[in-house]
């Protein structure tokens, strides 16, 4: 090789040199961003303590930076149990959480990647916590105290999280089901009920038309009795009027006091009237 050549490729070396040193420079810092966390690992053994945002110096050449999303994160996730009452139960949980920025490290050495936290953590402890929810309570008490099902989940499910370096913020019951079996015998107790409804209707209804045959019949009675004593009355009357004619035919000499029926407000009653009274007198 000509000295040339040799002077040519000793002038390459620095700039090859220098570039090598850039990119180890720049390859010394990492940038977290808002919403991330890093996880420094040196020779493959993560080190203590969470990157978090910001900028950072890893070693160059022998350092790797794992980033996690510690934002908000939503997954849905299945679930069955029995009920107090063995009935069986399922639903699905929307679940919205998010990983604990100070406890990476230890969810990184455990559990690895994002889709492991899922599918090893979360949706075996749902699944667990769903089974002590729903045994609390009948199937009937867990689809009318919706409610009161979800608050017993969310509590046990924080718990188990929490321990992983999960934070669970919301949960949702996207959908409950029961069996066939206890959906036919809702709908044969619905049925039943309003059939006894309708038996109570129709034995108040004729109570009440008894009632009022009971009234109409008193009605009656007591318009009779009211005739009977008016007919009994007015006969009286006929018969001292007929008295007080004969006398007068006889040859008496006043003349004779007729009974008639008088009284105030259509109440009738007999008395004698005499002819030979003048009637201005008072």
């Amino acid at each position: 090789m000509s000295r040339q050549g040799m002077s040519s490729g000793l002038s390459i070396i620095p700039i090859v040199l220098i570039g090598l040193l850039f990119l180890a420079g720049i390859n010394c810092f990492v940038i977290i961003n808002p919403g991330q966390a890093g996880v420094l690992s040196i020779l493959g053994s993560a080190k203590d303590g969470a990157l978090l945002e910001g900028l950072h110096f890893k070693p160059p050449l022998v350092s790797n930076v794992d980033i996690y999303d510690v934002t908000v994160q939503k997954f849905e996730v299945p679930a069955q149990s029995a009920t107090k009452d063995l009935q069986d139960l399922s639903a699905s949980f929307a679940i919205n959480f998010r990983l604990d920025p100070i406890k990476v490290v230890e969810i990184r050495r455990t559990q690895g990647t994002l889709q492991n936290i899922v599918s090893k953590i979360i949706a075996p402890q749902t699944q667990e916590s769903f089974k002590i929810a729903a045994a609390r309570r009948t199937v009937e008490e867990a689809i009318t105290q919706r409610s009161l099902l979800k608050e017993d989940f969310d509590a046990a499910l924080s718990s188990r999280l929490e321990k992983y370096g999960i934070l669970v913020l919301d949960t949702s019951v996207v959908d409950l089901n029961f069996s066939p079996e206890f959906a036919n015998a809702v709908e044969e107790k619905q049925i039943a009920e309003q059939k006894a409804q309708k038996a109570v209707y129709i034995a108040q209804e004729a109570e009440q038309e008894a009632q009022a045959d009971v009234n109409r019949a008193k009605g009656r009675a007591e318009a009779q009795r009211l005739l009977a004593e008016t007919l009994k009355a007015q006969g009286g009357a006929l018969v001292l009027q007929k008295e007080a004619i004969e006398a007068w035919r006889e040859g008496g000499a006043q003349m004779p006091k007729v009974l008639v029926m008088g009284g105030n407000s259509g109440n009738n009653f007999p008395f004698l009237l005499n002819l030979g009274q003048d009637v201005t007198e008072k």
